[in-house]
């Protein structure tokens, strides 16, 4: 049975020679001079945090974790997907590491479209053609140069939480449960994650065969994914059906070091993720167009603060429309699409009296629903070294592919480009030729790994899951603390609101305030209303070195203590 804490210290599970199956969820932890580490999962958190009991860094921790999520959350931790890396060490170093998922070398713009000209998204959503080209583990490599421990060290909690197995939450049972036939239709040999009887809270998993594969790149390095036997049980799964991945694009991939996109807003220097991942252009133009109207004089989750917060939002996202994609393709406009002179005429026409119709900031195209995937880790080390990391598989499960005899989901990653230019993709988001498919190419992201700073030194650092709604929900959690003043737990657990320019509407969660819907409704917004928006991981570290960090209520996200 799980059990849940709200402590100041930690109560966790401990690692065990045997299956892990004393599994204690932390959402929230304050301390000081202490490592912490907040992700989706407990085992996960715990593994991050015993590489820092073991004299590793933030560095160490963050990939121990990644690693260990690959295992006890499949269905958004991967070594068969790619994220994104924002870190800023003790010494004010600065770094990002870019480990999208590339486009096959057999791409092509218009490999998803059939005989007519329509756009297929299963074939993008679901199978081996959804595939991108995996550049987790290859970020995890990047890593280490930022690391304090030798990988084989950082590597082994996920090989025993792999190899003896671990008892799943209820959550974890349900979505098993809920994709069994997915499994079926598009693994052709049995998989661990589909047995005879339902799978309920408390069952063992154990993964052999990723154990292996997690030994193999424990043993070989990199080369023990992109080359050898991985590789090739790799590719002998793209042949059983239409995949296009080679040994070559494998043995080719590279991670990107990119320039962190810096920014200054209220006191405060804001560090986040630069093109491919759109997160970090969308929060820098939506957190300025709201400065415009001093935002920080309204409440919370009110009318006029939510109008706003959601007009920038709005007016960002049809930019990502049209101009954003990989910078290494497309000429990047970043520093234009921020600029004031550039956001003050697109807030011209801001008013407070109606909705701007999103017709006049782009062409309406219908969309269809919107899901949320993708995983958050956010690490502060007690040297004062940040990492705040963002990973995917794209889809719960990815493609819904495991490589047969390594053990891990490949990604459908493919589904973030333009597969036609107008057509949305699973999570709504409209894209144009700047994001259309070119061999090699990163696909455009929303993923908004970002940290605050505060003379000079890490203030926040905070990320989430949640495909579309991620740059929406970081805006959110930083505009809570600094406009509005809120701590680090309201700020996660406070009701959440998410516009995207395409819909219309203005997706609000179950408990938002229904006086400020009626508001809303009545200036022309559509409102509707969702279940959750995004599960944050916020780490908070005030003047007088006191830590607070805070998993996300909405899930079984937890923190661990160094």
């Amino acid at each position: 049975m799980k059990k849940f804490f709200m402590a100041t210290v930690l109560l966790a599970a401990h690692f065990y020679q045997a299956q892990f199956t004393d599994i204690s969820i932390v959402k929230e932890v304050k301390v000081k001079n202490k490592g912490v580490v907040v992700s989706a999962h407990p085992l996960a958190s715990e593994a991050g945090a015993k590489v820092l009991k073991m004299g590793g860094n933030a560095y160490d921790a963050v990939v121990a974790t990644q690693y260990a999520l690959a295992v006890v959350y499949p269905q958004a931790g991967n070594i068969g997907g790619g994220g994104f890396l924002v870190g800023v060490k003790s010494n004010g170093e600065k770094f990002t590491l870019d480990y999208r998922e590339t486009a096959p070398s057999k791409a092509s713009r218009d490999m998803y479209l059939d005989k007519k000209g329509k756009a297929d998204t299963d074939l993008s959503q679901n199978g081996r053609l959804a595939v991108g080209i995996p550049g987790s583990v290859a970020g995890f490599f990047a890593t280490l140069k930022h690391c304090k421990l030798p990988m084989e060290k950082i590597i082994q909690p996920a090989i025993d939480l792999a190899e003896q197995g671990f008892s799943i939450t209820e959550q974890e049972a349900d979505m098993l449960n809920n994709n069994r036939e997915y499994f079926k239709k598009h693994n052709t040999s049995s998989i661990v994650f589909v047995k005879d009887a339902p799978w309920k809270a408390g069952d063992i998993l154990v993964q052999k065969e990723l154990a292996a594969t997690l030994k193999l790149i424990q043993k070989l390095g990199a080369k023990g994914f992109y080359e050898g036997k991985t590789a090739q049980l790799l590719i002998a799964e793209m042949k059983k059906g239409n995949g296009i991945i080679t040994l070559e694009d494998l043995k080719n991939y590279k991670v990107a070091e990119r320039k962190a996109l810096e920014f200054e807003y209220k006191g405060n220097h804001v560090v986040s993720m630069p093109l491919p991942s759109s997160g970090g252009v969308l929060l820098a133009q939506m957190l300025r167009m709201a400065s415009f109207e001093n935002l920080e004089k309204y409440q919370q989750n009110s009318t006029k603060a939510v109008q706003i917060m959601t007009e920038a939002e709005r007016r960002a996202f049809a930019d990502r429309a049209e101009y954003m994609g990989d910078p290494d393709f497309i000429q990047d406009k970043t520093a234009y699409l921020i600029s004031d002179d550039y956001l003050k005429g697109r807030w011209k026409s801001f008013s407070f009296n109606k909705a701007t119709p999103s017709s006049e900031v782009g062409k309406i195209i219908p969309q269809p629903k919107e899901s949320t995937q993708t995983t958050h880790i956010s690490v502060l080390d007690k040297d004062g070294n940040a990492a705040s990391v963002t990973t995917t598989l794209n889809g719960y499960y990815g493609s819904k592919v495991v490589v047969s005899g390594a053990g891990f989901f490949l990604n459908n990653e493919m589904d973030d480009f333009s597969i036609k230019p107008g057509v949305p993709n699973m999570f709504g988001a409209v894209g144009g030729e700047a994001n259309s498919i070119q061999p090699n190419k990163r696909m455009l992201s929303s993923m908004t790994p970002t940290i605050l700073l505060k003379n000079g030194k890490p203030y926040m650092v905070v990320g989430t899951p949640g495909g579309t709604t991620i740059p929406t929900s970081v805006y959110q959690s930083i505009v809570n603390v600094v406009d509005f003043k809120l701590n680090a737990n309201i700020s996660v657990n406070a009701p959440k609101f998410h516009h995207q320019w395409l819909p219309e509407t203005i997706k609000v969660e179950n408990n938002f305030p229904e006086s400020t819907i009626s508001e809303l409704q009545s200036k022309n917004y559509v409102i509707e209303k969702v279940k959750q928006i995004g599960k944050t991981e916020m780490i908070v570290l005030d003047d007088n070195g006191n830590i607070h960090a805070v998993a996300d209520g909405r899930g079984d996200d937890s923190v661990a203590v160094e």
